[in-house]
């Protein structure tokens, strides 16, 4: 799949991730409906249920460019003070996994609202031999609990997708980074030129629904994941939402016709970075 990353499908995978969504409570009466809570709680028990073969999918429906794509996210990484990196809904590892390959020297914490993908994760780190490196733990991307300028990166893999309040957590990421520390995120778009764009259409509503019928445990969620990224903002829009975070020198650089891309920003100050 287009990896489906934990935000509605899950980080670090390509199925988008709601490790992202803020509990806003809403008064009926005398009710407190905490309308985001359940439907993290809904994000939270879909990903569960597709955990054994979240990998798979993302590396099937994506032609294995998903690892490509992390690859050339894990190249782009600048590491100059405190050597470390924070991945937001992570998923499975991918990224930081990634991220040590690239960077050996690196420590990496990378937070996700569902357990069963971060499991999977920490079997991946293990049989790497990168568990002293690596700490996977439960995290809210609009509530990150670490103290201002604690890394040198800040990722989040195919998960901005699905946080409604995206402002709110690239803010969060801009805060948790050093000055001159980067922010980058990796995102299924729909960006490809010309008659690029209708085929990325198809695709996306006809060709991987129907092999999600044929593979997947709960087919739905990727029409949910199609649709999610027909609706993804387009490059320049969001570009100018990172910069209304706070992150100056954004950029973007196209993937594969357009179908991925990578949004880099960096936290003012510390010019010689």
């Amino acid at each position: 799949m287009f990896p489906m990353c934990c935000g509605w499908f899950s980080g670090g995978g390509i199925i988008p991730y709601q490790t992202m969504i803020d509990n806003k409570d809403e008064i009926k009466g005398n009710e407190t409906v905490s309308k985001e809570a359940e439907h993290t709680e809904r994000i939270r028990g879909l990903f569960a249920s597709i955990a054994g073969g979240y990998d798979f999918l993302n590396r099937f429906n994506s032609l294995r460019r998903d690892v490509a794509w992390r690859r050339r996210a894990a190249s782009e990484m600048r590491f100059f003070q405190t050597n470390k990196l924070i991945d937001v809904a992570t998923g499975t590892a991918d990224i930081v996994i990634e991220a040590l390959r690239a960077h050996p020297q690196v420590k990496a914490v990378g937070v996700d609202l569902v357990p069963e993908l971060m499991d999977i994760g920490r079997q991946k780190v293990e049989g790497l031999g990168l568990s002293a490196s690596v700490e996977l733990m439960e995290g809210n991307a609009l509530d990150l609990t670490f103290q201002d300028a604690s890394f040198d990166v800040a990722t989040i893999a195919f998960g901005i997708r699905n946080i409604r309040e995206r402002l709110h957590a690239l803010e969060e990421m801009r805060r948790v980074v050093v000055p001159g520390g980067q922010v980058m995120v990796l995102e299924l778009v729909f960006a490809c030129p010309g008659p690029l764009k209708l085929l990325h259409g198809l695709y996306l509503n006809h060709i991987m629904p129907a092999m999600a019928r044929m593979f997947s445990s709960n087919p739905d969620a990727y029409v949910y994941l199609a649709r999610s990224i027909m609706e993804f903002p387009a490059p320049e829009e969001f570009m100018a939402r990172m910069r209304e975070a706070g992150l100056e020198d954004v950029r973007f650089i196209p993937l594969t016709f357009g179908v991925a891309g990578l949004f880099v920003g960096r936290r003012p100050g510390n010019d010689a970075v």
